[in-house]
């Protein structure tokens, strides 16, 4: 037969024990190998499997579809716990496969054999793709157990299983495989703030943001980022449940309290399996320098974790301290806060605090790159007409000088260099300077996947966003960006699965119901896309805003005076608003109405102003028109 390739799920099954019962009882070793095959042959076959090999006392099967194979698992650990047993370990991953007469073979096979390898009698394990296509499955119920380095396999690999009854689930210490558990994981909650003035709320976030960049820098701790930590600010939750749903081994909380010139730092470290402490300490303080307090005391406790979870520990290096002035600090973290919305009025609001943080220090650092980041943002998206480029450029530059070493700086300025600059290498070298800082940071990989998408990397993107969103899973940005990128990448399905995720976190994350509607788009699902740019626009709460998709698509449906009103109204939010870019919202509701003259006037506008123009030349919507000679040309020109 002529090799075949395929994409499918692989599943590989092994009795626990076999060679030894053979020496010990050599029938009874093979009738439970006998009941394994009659188990295995008839629920693969109902499941729509089929068996390629058996290995004496272990099978390896190959599935049209993750739900089945892990459906059908189940169903045979579920009859194989019956008397007679069967101590049967069940390995499974999804990819891609090659078949021919001398039989399988394939990165997948090889990944979905190391998994096995790992499980125990009686338990079934599994790999994240397999996981992204079962986790709507309500009567499927599912644990991590963390991050593998799997025997001759490039990345780590999250395993997870199988959690049904009767299955066992291996402690990470019964999993000796062909490779090693790779990290320990740890959230950081915010330090809840003790003292009566809701002032000093701003030092125990600050205590919780020294450690949480301290215990980044630390290899062989993966930290849970700070936007999914701080979700649970101020709320009670068991902490086995927090746990769970941050996919971390450990929680560190503790608590700051304050009073006249004293202060008492209480931190203590929780095991996620059973709630049991671990570790506490209290540090009582002198407030004479309170960065310097932040410094010494995320110092101690990284310290302290490294020695406990890390097999062999490093002395973690914090940034440099640059604050020097609690007000401009506390200005910082208000620009941090409204930076993080990632919406145009947000950002706007963080400038202003930003620049207030500076006029009160001008040598702190980390408000220029907050300020660069913040402009770059407005530029991307079309809500600053004119320098915001050059802004963005002179704040990165300014925060380089200050603290070189600084990831926030770095990855401004590697943003500056790929997207206005079109400086891919100097850009590239800045995103793997900030993450060979901190590569503890989600938002460094974030950056980093944008980078690679945008210059058409999409595997080594989605590797990038993927391990961003393990670091920040509640995060909607990042979220958000893996559904996108997935979408560039050319899994439509996983996108429109990511964007459902990102709205089951907030169902009024609008961004989602965009991307929703140009996954559709791209398919030609006209009327599908059509709702969810509706829900879309309406949520923008206002008629002007919101148009670009609604308006492609109602041309697309030969609705073209509803689409040429969506014209009217972008016209009319152009007056009102003289310092905003839309000429990519006209550009493409003129594609949908195949006006190709417009189209080009309009989307060379756009890249001579270098706004809102981000992903175009990788951007699934503009595909047909890349290929059009007039449009090669003009991409060429501007460095698309």
């Amino acid at each position: 037969m002529s090799p075949q390739r395929r994409l499918a799920a692989i599943m590989f099954t092994d009795m626990v024990g076999y060679t030894l019962l053979m020496q010990k009882n050599e029938d009874l070793a093979k009738s439970l190998r006998d009941r394994h095959r009659t188990v295995l042959k008839k629920e693969v076959h109902d499941h729509e499997g089929e068996i390629l090999q058996y290995f004496g006392d272990g099978t390896l099967c190959l599935f049209p579809s993750s739900i089945l194979a892990v459906k059908c698992a189940l169903r045979i650990q579920e009859q194989l716990f019956q008397e007679p047993k069967v101590p049967l370990r069940i390995g499974l991953h999804s990819g891609d496969i090659v078949h021919d007469e001398e039989g399988i073979y394939g990165d997948g096979v090889n990944i979905a054999s190391r998994i096995e390898s790992f499980a125990i009698a009686g338990s079934v394990l599994f790999s994240g793709k397999i996981m992204d296509d079962i986790k709507n499955q309500s009567d499927l119920e599912v644990k991590s157990l963390g991050e593998f380095s799997l025997k001759n396999v490039d990345d780590p690999m999250q395993l997870f299983a199988l959690t049904n009854s009767p299955l066992h689930i291996p402690e990470v210490e019964e999993m000796i495989g062909k490779g090693k558990k790779l990290t320990k994981s740890l959230a950081v909650l915010p330090f809840v703030n003790m003292s009566t003035d809701a002032e000093n709320e701003y030092f125990s976030d600050g205590i919780t943001e020294e450690i949480l960049n301290a215990l980044a820098r630390v290899s062989g701790i993966r930290v849970t980022a700070r936007t999914s930590s701080f979700a649970f600010k101020g709320k009670t939750l068991d902490i086995r449940e927090v746990a769970r749903q941050l996919n971390v081994d450990h929680i560190l909380e503790g608590s700051v309290r304050k009073s006249g010139t004293q202060v008492r730092i209480t931190a203590q470290l929780i095991s996620a399996k059973d709630g049991f402490h671990i570790w506490s300490e209290n540090y009582d303080r002198e407030l004479k320098d309170i960065f310097a307090i932040q410094d010494e005391i995320a110092q101690k406790i990284s310290e302290m974790l490294s020695e406990r979870l890390v097999e062999k520990p490093k002395r973690a290096v914090l940034p440099k301290s640059t604050a020097q002035n609690l007000e401009a600090y506390n200005l910082y973290l208000k620009g941090n806060f409204y930076w993080k919305k990632w919406s145009p009025e947000g950002v706007k609001k963080s400038i202003a605090f930003f620049e207030q943080a500076i006029a009160l220090e001008p040598d702190f650092s980390l408000p220029y790159s907050g300020l660069a980041s913040a402009y770059i943002f407005l530029g991307i998206t079309g809500n600053m007409k004119g320098n915001a480029y050059e802004k963005a450029a002179e704040a990165a530059q300014k925060a380089i000088i200050l603290d070189d070493q600084h990831d926030g700086a770095n990855l401004a300025m590697g943003m500056i260099k790929f997207m206005y600059e079109k400086n891919n290498e100097e850009a590239k070298g800045y995103f793997l300077k900030a993450l060979n800082n901190n590569p503890g940071s989600a938002e460094g990989h974030h950056y980093y996947a944008m980078y690679l998408s945008n210059t058409g990397n999409f595997e080594k993107a989605l590797k990038e966003i993927e391990k961003a969103h393990q670091l920040d899973p509640l995060s909607l940005i990042i979220l958000g960006s893996f559904a996108e990128t997935s979408f560039f990448s050319g899994y439509n399905k996983k996108a429109i699965e990511r964007y459902h995720q990102a709205l089951e976190l907030e169902p009024n994350f609008r961004a989602a119901w965009e991307g929703i509607g140009w996954v559709y788009a791209k398919e030609k699902k006209y009327k599908k896309a059509l709702q969810a740019f509706r829900k879309f626009q309406s949520m923008t709460g206002s008629k002007l805003k919101g148009l670009n998709g609604l308006g492609y698509t109602l041309a697309r449906l030969g609705q073209t005076d509803e689409a040429r009103e969506c014209l009217k109204l972008l016209e009319e939010r152009k007056q009102k608003d003289q310092n905003i870019i839309l000429d990519m919202d006209f550009a493409m509701i003129y594609a949908g109405l195949e006006d190709w003259d417009k189209v080009y006037d309009h989307l060379k506008a756009a890249m001579e102003a270098k706004m809102g123009s981000l992903f175009l030349n990788v951007h699934p919507m503009w595909e047909d028109i890349r290929q059009m000679p007039r449009f090669r040309e003009l991409f060429a020109k501007y460095g698309y």
